[in-house]
């Protein structure tokens, strides 16, 4: 459960930095070229330790659209920070991914989730109701008459934030499913998986940085302390809750990993100086609890 805590942390504190930044697509590749400097000594040792045999073609295709999918939540969870609160963004995201890959899993995989994931499901929903503040995440829950414009326009961005934000969480579903896919159909390491699709981002984006290149270089300039905290961290946390699945129940990691909801919310009210500190901090919660039963109620 220690490693769980602490993984929770690092998840959350890179996000933390991700947000500080306030990047765009250049903050992404920064990112990505950090990460896979640390996952190439890492799957040097592992290749030499192990000699997996890979089914190349197939899990290079794998990879590939993992890596799109990645690529997509990094872009749309950046543009949610620029745009918003970070302790709106964070649980929104994290929140809405369980959630929507259940829903998938029921509509496109025929899955049949027990009472007690149901139960969890309408909770995660009753949370994030209370985190965005009600309809007001749509923009749309503000008196028409009477307001200023400058609230108008805070409105609006709340809205737009928070709609980044459920489309970072599309996206987590997304690859979320897909890699379930790509692990159990295809029997590929998670450690070598991962890296790949981190290879992919990277590919990916490169094309977009090398003409954006001045950007690049002034991100690298203002912002490298944080892109190596989220280049780090973020597959450190990735690695200790695969440590932790060696000797702890599965179906105690999930649930245990979304605490990082909790902290995020924390960080965003106590260390940005955020608004409705005390309702995101105890909806955040409520959404942690939700997906505990969704993940624990699944099993």
């Amino acid at each position: 459960m220690g490693l769980l805590l602490v993984a929770a942390m690092l998840h959350a504190t890179w996000n933390y930095w991700a947000k500080r930044a306030g990047g765009g697509l250049p903050f992404v590749f920064l990112t990505g070229l950090v990460i896979c400097a640390a996952y190439v000594p890492a799957v040097a040792v592992y290749w030499f330790l192990k000699r997996p045999g890979l089914p190349w073609a197939g899990a290079a295709g794998v990879m590939f659209v993992s890596g799109a999918l990645k690529t997509g939540y990094s872009l749309y969870l950046q543009r949610g920070y620029r745009a918003g609160d970070f302790s709106l963004i964070y649980p929104l995201a994290r929140g809405t991914g369980p959630l929507l890959s259940t829903l998938a899993a029921v509509a496109l995989l025929g899955e049949r989730p027990p009472p007690a994931a149901l139960a969890g499901g309408l909770v995660i929903i009753a949370g994030i109701f209370w985190l965005t503040g009600g309809t007001r995440w749509l923009g749309r829950g503000r008196a028409a008459a009477g307001a200023s414009a400058g609230g108008e326009e805070a409105a609006r961005m709340r809205g737009l934030a928070a709609r980044y934000g459920v489309m970072s969480g599309v996206f987590i579903a997304s690859y979320t499913l897909w890699d379930r896919h790509a692990v159990a159909g295809w029997l590929l390491p998670p450690l070598l998986y991962d890296a790949g699709t981190s290879f992919t981002q990277v590919a990916l984006l490169t094309p977009f940085a090398w003409r954006r290149r001045a950007e690049v270089a002034r991100e690298w300039r203002e912002h490298r302390l944080n892109a190596f905290c989220v280049g780090l961290f973020s597959p450190a946390s990735y690695v200790l809750v695969l440590t932790a699945m060696t000797f702890t129940p599965v179906s105690y990691v999930a649930p245990a990993r979304e605490v990082s909801i909790i902290i995020g919310a924390f960080f965003g009210a106590k260390l940005l100086n955020e608004a409705d500190a005390r309702r995101r901090i105890v909806a955040a919660a409520v959404m942690a609890a939700g997906i505990a039963l969704l993940v624990g109620g699944s099993r």
